[in-house]
């Protein structure tokens, strides 16, 4: 089947580079299966994938075929207005104008960013313009060869699960190479494709400032953007706080290709390598890092022994006890604050919600669900309840004006509370420090186990089907007191999903679910005895799940 729609793109694409790819894997049975064997599934992340030929890359064609399922769900709801942005990614803006294109096309008013800008900006534009719907074009830290194609609902949250699968059902009654479209310059002409100006750019950033809780004066930053959307937005917000900046070279303009940084991740220790060799010269007290798409921030801290790097656990209980004891202090804490994290993220936020009598809420992996929290809240004419949302992988929002994580907001507050620190003599390092003498020391690792191309998908949910059929008893000696099937599970208010959660004995933690926007099974271990006993656990954890699911 796959060699049939392998003939018929070489019959039906007129596209020079797409008929020069074709040709290029006439003679690999392989490629072409891995390229053909299926359509790129679109979910409520939207479309990720690997640029290139075929149903299951990201092309021009399999995103011209998106859109026209994305326009004609709009025309099904009477929508009208449409905002697209984009990132650094090869053809990212070739796709954002066949985007744009393609909807003008469909009698859609297009707002489209005039050069490359952050996800959390497309959010906020989508509710500024009170758009029907935001795109934005992104592949956020994965490596070069990906792309992706996000979709928003017009509360600027990434779309919900019902919407996707209308939106589903319109894409698979498209064929690609029956959408045409004009010239993008006809649409222009027409004011169907309009830009957005710098005044949308200015409120933006007027309201991550309102969030703003002190400065950042006396504090020394090296930042790096991983050759990404946050090269000029991110520096101009810091130099405001009053911090001195000094950029990673290599690293500071955008770049699809990410030569310094094959996955330009801050999650991963070598994309922070050259960040680390530009702080530790400029003697730096922090370094930030922003993904391409500027929505995950990492960070490095310097200390008596070098610079050390901080998880995302570790900053968004750092970023929680700090504003919450500002809040506390100051008297405005609300009365029924509100704090939401997903259910991979560390469970040491209970505890500090409990100290501070704050309502914590746990949600599904994925920042659209801590958004659909903020959309209830406000609802109930609570938005201002929300203190802070976060997640593991390096995902930070503080206010309600997006609803998706902000590394601008992030990299803000992450400065401010820095400065704050420093001026009592601490680094956030010694302040982690110090939450883990309170509450106990909880230690985090995340597995990623790699089911590439049409035989790892199958394996894939071999593997999955197999451990839901024979639930472990135990891991590593741990023995597993409960265990949760999101699949199935009727005991919290949380729609399904392929999550396998088991919690072990002595507070420690297993959950297992595979990635929605990589072909892996990730796993996320928590172990919480002292610093010593913790590192020996995971490794005997580490050596069990590469036993079970390799």
């Amino acid at each position: 089947m796959f060699l049939e729609e392998y003939r018929r793109w070489q019959h039906k694409a007129e596209d020079p580079e797409m008929q020069r790819q074709l040709k290029e894997i006439s003679l690999d049975e392989k490629s072409i299966e891995n390229k053909f064997y299926r359509e790129l599934q679109f979910g409520t992340g939207g479309l990720r994938g690997e640029i290139g030929v075929g149903t299951n890359c990201l092309n021009i064609y399999t995103i011209g075929k998106a859109t026209q399922g994305v326009a004609d769900y709009l025309k099904s709801i009477d929508g009208k207005t449409a905002v697209i942005s984009y990132d650094s990614r090869i053809n990212s803006d070739v796709f954002a104008q066949r985007t744009a294109c393609v909807l003008a096309e469909n009698g859609i008013n297009v707002f489209i960013v005039r050069e490359l800008m952050p996800t959390p900006f497309l959010s906020f534009a989508t509710r500024y313009f009170k758009a029907d719907v935001g795109i934005m074009i992104t592949a956020s830290h994965n490596p070069a060869k990906y792309n992706g194609y996000k979709v928003y609902g017009k509360d600027g949250c990434q779309i919900t699960d019902e919407a996707a699968s209308v939106i589903t059902s319109f894409i698979s009654r498209v064929d690609c190479f029956d959408v045409k479209t004009s010239p993008y310059s006809a649409y222009v002409l027409k004011g169907l494709i309009r830009p957005i100006g710098d005044e949308v750019e200015e409120a933006y950033l007027a309201a991550v400032e309102k969030q703003s809780v002190g400065n950042a004066e006396g504090l020394r930053i090296t930042y790096t953007p991983l050759n990404g959307t946050g090269y000029r937005i991110l520096p101009k917000m810091l130099v405001r706080l009053g911090a001195s900046v000094t950029l990673v070279g290599e690293q500071a303009a955008p770049d699809g290709n990410f030569p310094t940084c094959p996955y330009p991740n801050p999650e991963k220790p070598a994309a922070m390598q050259l960040g680390l060799s530009y702080a530790k010269e400029a003697g730096s007290d922090l370094l930030l890092a922003t993904d391409p798409d500027a929505d995950r921030v990492g960070i490095a801290v310097r200390t008596e022994d070098g610079y050390k790097l901080m998880s995302g656990n570790e900053v968004g209980v750092l970023l929680m006890d700090f504003l919450l004891s500002l809040r506390k202090k100051e008297g405005t804490l609300p009365q029924n604050a509100v704090v939401v994290k997903t259910i991979v993220t560390t469970k040491l936020a209970g505890k500090v919600a409990k100290k501070y009598g704050v309502n914590l809420i746990n949600v599904l992996t994925g920042f659209k669900y801590i958004g659909e929290q903020i959309g209830r809240l406000e609802k109930q004419s609570r938005e201002s309840d929300f203190i802070l949302g976060f997640e593991e992988s390096y995902g930070y929002l503080s206010g309600t004006y997006v609803r998706d994580k902000d590394a601008v907001v992030a990299s803000m507050l992450i400065a401010e509370m820095a400065a704050y620190y420093k001026k009592q003599g601490k680094t956030l390092m010694q302040r982690m420090q110090e939450l883990y003498a309170e509450y106990g020391t909880y230690t985090h690792k995340l597995l990623s186990f790699e089911f590439s191309g049409a035989e790892g998908a199958k394996k894939m949910q071999t593997v999955l089907k197999g451990l839901r059929e024979t639930l472990p008893s135990e891991f590593a000696g741990l023995r597993v007191e409960s265990c949760i099937d999101y699949l199935t599970q009727k005991e919290y208010d949380l729609p399904k999903s392929n999550v396998l959660q088991f919690d072990l004995e002595k507070d420690a933690q297993v959950i297992i679910r595979p990635s929605g926007t990589e072909p892996q099974i990730k796993v996320y271990l928590t172990v919480a005895q002292t610093p010593e006993e913790n590192g020996k656990q995971l490794i005997c954890l580490e050596n069990a799940m590469r036993e079970l699911l390799s």
